[in-house]
């Protein structure tokens, strides 16, 4: 047999498992279900590096060990295959995103199989397939057609709604959302409300529903945007202008969940930094809603009159204790009454010039406002701007008129957009007051240091604080929130972060949203026309009036009469319940059966990283939770188990480039090469003295010069001379790191990588090297540091691959990549092989009965390996393997009793390797799968016998053997029987003997 090769054992398994549908799951077996889930990629153009694996590799061991235990495992994977990357490219090139998708995902399917994974590809979804976001609009039309009754705290079709409003109108109804959006009328009034009338007065109720919202918009993209798509005023992708904009858009109500959401994480096995991210995104916030009337001034010649305007400013705090110490109200830019009240206050004094100047500020203040995303005006607390609005808001305790500013640090959709500014006791309030010299009030005796920052201390008694001077923060409330009861301005209140989802996107490469208008109505299609497939369309950007894409789509026309919605769903749509068709997918008549569903329930392990918290993590809890209400599920949550693998770290190389001048005798055109200068010499320069620097200096003249001589010789109608070399800032430039090795920089690769540098000139080490520098960073294809796992395979074998990214430390920490160490792996393997063939020879396994020595390093092998993959903790699963291999290999141990159990043990690692040697024992050609993982038997890790040290009064003499099993009183005889104290007692008798069993004995005399 010649010596272990992966290229040709790892395709043969690979094709067998395919043909053989080796890891298909079963919807109806009567083993025990563990669902498996990978977090699905988008298909990217760039396929993977080797940090994509790296989780996928994780759950794939926990796939096969599960096998191995007796379960029937799903183990799925598919692809989230709409997005953004594809549209840009259509646009660039006109080529529909379908077949950028479709070659993406060829090459996704081709690297992920080459890895040896254990998925069911039969199962295989894509979230751009018709009939897959069939039902992604299907679930859509649910929300639609869907409310959330707070009486019953769940969803329920708007059947029974209408119901109720035809039984007895709109009195009775407490619903999630906003009631300032809703109609009141009485039943008799619904029954005389036309068709238009009623869908109208349903709306505000519905969980799927339309209305203006202050969105992201990017016009360089032609869509809106999320928090997450936008950096510091720019769209992360191309790097556009984004700004805030009143749009209408549909959105999702997640805040009618929002309780649920929270309540529902205790009882998750997730990573706490999820669970808290998603506790601080949710927002729960328990305070007070306090109106403050609103008044403007009119100026005549003489004298000013204030008036009160219909309006009233709803501002929601968690302070109410602290309403006193209220000095100015900040509005959101964005807040409906910022410019209409303070247009209204410019209009009223048209002729004071003060006013004029109060109006173009505010307006300029709110244009500028918009551009920036609310993630940056949250981050950015140092810098101080607002404008003020020109009109006052009366404290309702005071009963004194406080100036009304707005500030970019309020934003519209958190509360009321409104914030109660109470300089004393916020440092955010405190910096604005004092930027712009408004009042600072001490509210509290227990405040200090007022004028160098807020104190926000509950400790003490009020002050300056009118009927609560003198009372403890407690009594305070408590006496506040009753006296906002009973006079009419407020109320005690729960409010939360968390805003309902923005779901429109005007983009092309998305589901439509299955809606079409008649009259301006917005009505849901009927299911039995679902899907709404995408329309086929020239171009793939907004029309020119500034439709979105699907504007262009001809006769586009639900039924040949009315016009269709031209958003798509966002990105996170699809991904939001593809888990449940993983469980059925190929069913047109269902999203997934019901029998299919309750059998997988839940999914019992999820891995995927945590950058997901916030958006798909919460969103797919959301429309679970919302499927659950309407009885489509069964389990109370999608997910039980959580795994946030950590990222693999770019190891990035450098070369660094010398600055220079030249000159040239005669004028002819010629440009000058770069010139770059070995890593180590750098190091050496910067620590040398400078008696030294002048060595190195002359080390790389000699260089310089050659090669200057050189291109002289080549070039005579040149003539080059150097003018002089700057050595100091070198200029680090980012190379590709697979033309480096062990740092050491491939010169005749470095020269083909890019045009420019095909005559670079490079100033070697001593040795003759050019050794690059090296930095730990994020990989990425603009830092040159991304590996092919493709590369790595074919080198050294996928079996090779899956062991080191398991070796390189625990899974769910950050780890820097180094390709040289993966040979280390490689050398393992073979070496495993060689049990089974000695020298790369014919198989030599025996029939011979084990050792106690080899029976010893398997189960102590048996023992941590399973239980290192019960606790994820893959890594030193990896050093046990290569232990218990480098002991076998020492025992010189060829035995079936001993290999074929740790053949089954190494599989979920190295599955290609085992597959072969487990043919190659005899076994059915890919059965290793459905074999019986290898059971741990204690017994064989106890000693048969034990060295005691024996001591003289604490003192160690001699040691000796004991059966493992010996008493303490056995040992004691033994040891005075024998002529131990007749050899070290000098003449003396024992007086008592202290036997700690297993340890020592002590002989006291």
């Amino acid at each position: 047999m010649p010596a272990y090769r992966p290229e040709e054992i790892e395709k043969k398994w690979q094709a067998h498992w395919k043909e053989h549908s080796t890891f298909r799951a079963q919807n109806n077996s009567e083993k025990p279900k563990y669902y498996v889930l990978d977090m699905f990629p988008y298909p990217s153009g760039a396929g993977l590096h080797v940090g994509h694996p790296l989780g996928y590799i994780a759950s794939d061991i926990v796939s096969r060990y599960k096998r191995l235990q007796g379960f029937n495992v799903l183990h799925p994977m598919g692809f989230d295959s709409f997005g953004l990357p594809a549209e840009q490219y259509a646009i660039q090139t006109g080529q529909h995103p379908a077949l950028t998708t479709e070659k993406n995902i060829d090459t996704y399917i081709k690297q992920l199989s080459s890895l040896g994974f254990s998925y069911d590809w039969e199962r295989e979804i894509r979230t751009s397939d018709a009939s897959y976001y069939k039902w992604t609009q299907w679930i859509f039309l649910k929300l639609f057609n869907s409310w959330y009754n707070l009486d019953t705290n769940r969803a329920e079709p708007l059947t029974a709604l209408t119901a109720h409003f035809a039984e007895r109108g709109s009195e009775g109804i407490n619903a999630a959302g906003d009631a300032d959006e809703r109609q009141v009328f009485t039943a008799g009034q619904w029954q005389l409300f036309t068709e238009q009338q009623k869908l109208a007065a349903v709306h505000p109720y519905r969980l799927a529903y339309q209305q203006d919202t202050y969105v992201n918009w990017c016009a360089g993209l032609g869509t809106v945007l999320s928090n997450d798509e936008v950096k510091d005023g720019l769209s992360e992708r191309g790097g556009f202008p984004v700004e805030r904009r009143l749009m209408p858009q549909w959105n999702l109500r997640i805040t009618a969940y929002a309780d649920r959401l929270l309540q529902g994480l205790d009882n998750l096995d997730w990573p706490d930094a999820v669970k808290e991210m998603q506790r601080n995104w949710i927002g729960r916030s328990v305070g007070a809603s306090v109106r403050f009337p609103v008044f403007l001034d009119e100026e005549s010649a003489s004298f000013v009159v204030r008036h009160q305007q219909p309006e009233h400013i709803e501002v929601f705090t968690t302070r109410v204790d602290t309403i006193y110490g209220a000095t100015f109200l900040v509005l959101a830019p964005e807040h409906p009454l910022t410019l209409q009240l303070g247009q209204r206050a410019y209009e009223i004094n048209t002729a004071n010039p003060e006013g004029e100047t109060t109006w173009r500020n505010l307006q300029s203040y709110v244009e500028q406002a918009k551009n920036r995303s609310e993630r940056d005006r949250q981050a950015d607390a140092k810098t101080i701007t607002g404008a003020f609005t020109g009109f006052y808001a009366r404290n309702p305790f005071t009963e004194k008129d406080i100036p009304v500013w707005t500030a970019d640090y309020v934003l519209a959709g958190y509360g009321t957009g409104a914030v109660m500014a109470v300089p004393s006791g916020d440092q955010r309030d405190w910096l604005f007051a004092t930027h712009f010299g408004l009042p600072i009030v001490q509210i509290s005796d227990a405040q200090k240091d007022l004028d160098k920052q807020a104190d926000p201390t509950k400790e003490g008694h009020y002050v300056n604080s009118g009927d609560i001077n003198g009372l403890t923060y407690k009594e305070a409330t408590e006496q506040l929130l009753g006296t906002l009861d009973a006079t009419g301005t407020g109320e005690a209140k729960v409010t939360y972060r968390l805003r309902d989802a923005i779901f429109g996107r005007q983009r092309y490469w998305g589901e439509p949203i299955p809606i079409y208008y008649k009259d301006g109505t917005a009505y849901g299609i009927a299911e039995s026309d679902l899907p709404l497939v995408l329309p086929e369309i020239d171009e793939y950007k907004p029309t020119e009036t500034g439709e979105p894409p699907l504007g262009r789509a001809q006769n586009w026309l639900y039924r040949g009469q009315y016009p269709y919605e031209l958003s798509t769903m966002p990105g996170w749509a699809g991904s939001s319940w593809y888990y449940l068709r993983y469980m059925d997918p190929t069913n047109e008549a269902r999203f997934v059966s019901e029998e299919a569903e309750k059998y997988w329930g839940t999914v019992d392990l999820y891995m995927g990283g945590a950058e997901h918290a916030t958006g798909h993590l919460l969103y797919a809890r959301f429309w679970y939770l919302f499927l659950k209400d309407l009885g489509f599920v069964s389990a109370t949550e999608p997910f039980q188990k959580l795994i946030n693998q950590g990222m693999i770290l770019g190891r990035s190389n450098f070369v660094y480039r010398l600055d220079f001048t030249w000159h040239k005798t005669h004028g002819v055109d010629f440009t000058f090469p770069q010139v770059f200068i070995s890593h180590d010499l750098v190091l050496q320069y910067k620590s040398a003295s400078k008696q030294e620097k002048t060595v190195i200096e002359d080390f790389v003249f000699s260089q310089f010069n050659k090669a200057v001589d050189e291109i002289n010789l080549a070039n005579p109608e040149i003539g080059i001379a150097i003018s002089a070399v700057k050595f100091d800032p070198f200029h680090p430039w980012h190379v590709d790191v697979n033309i480096v090795e062990n740092d050491i920089l491939d010169q005749i690769a470095f020269r083909k990588w890019r045009d420019d540098l095909s005559d670079a000139i490079l100033i070697l080490n001593k040795e003759g090297n050019y050794i690059c520098g090296v930095e730990i960073e994020k990989m990425s294809k603009s830092k040159y540091n991304v590996v092919n796992p493709d590369v790595l395979i074919g080198k050294y074998g996928a079996d090779a691959l899956r062991l080191y990214e398991m070796f390189l430390g625990p899974l769910e920490q950050y780890k820097p990549w180094n390709t040289n160490g993966i040979s280390g792996v490689g050398g393992f393997i073979k070496k495993f092989w060689r049990l089974f063939h000695p020298e790369d020879g014919a198989l030599a396994v025996t029939d011979e009965p084990a050792t106690p020595a080899e029976l010893k390093a398997l189960h102590r092998a048996i023992q941590k390996v399973q239980e290192d993959i019960e606790k994820f903790s893959f890594n030193t699963s990896v050093s046990m393997f290569m232990i218990t291999v480098n002991e076998l290999t020492a025992l010189n141990c060829h035995k079936r009793a001993i290999l074929e159990p740790l053949v089954i043990l190494l599989s979920p690692y190295a599955p290609h390797l085992a597959e072969e040697l487990w043919l190659e024992l005899g076994h059915e050609a890919g059965s290793i799968s459905s074999a019986r993982y290898p059971e741990f038997r204690e017994e064989y890790l106890v000693e048969a016998n034990v060295v005691y040290p024996i001591a003289i009064n604490g003192k160690v003499r001699e040691q000796m053997q004991f059966a493992a099993a010996a008493t303490g009183t056995e040992i004691e005889t033994a040891v005075l029987a024998s002529d131990f104290l007749a050899r070290f007692g000098e003449g003396k008798s024992a007086k008592k003997v202290i036997v700690v069993p297993g340890r020592m004995v002590n002989v006291v005399v």
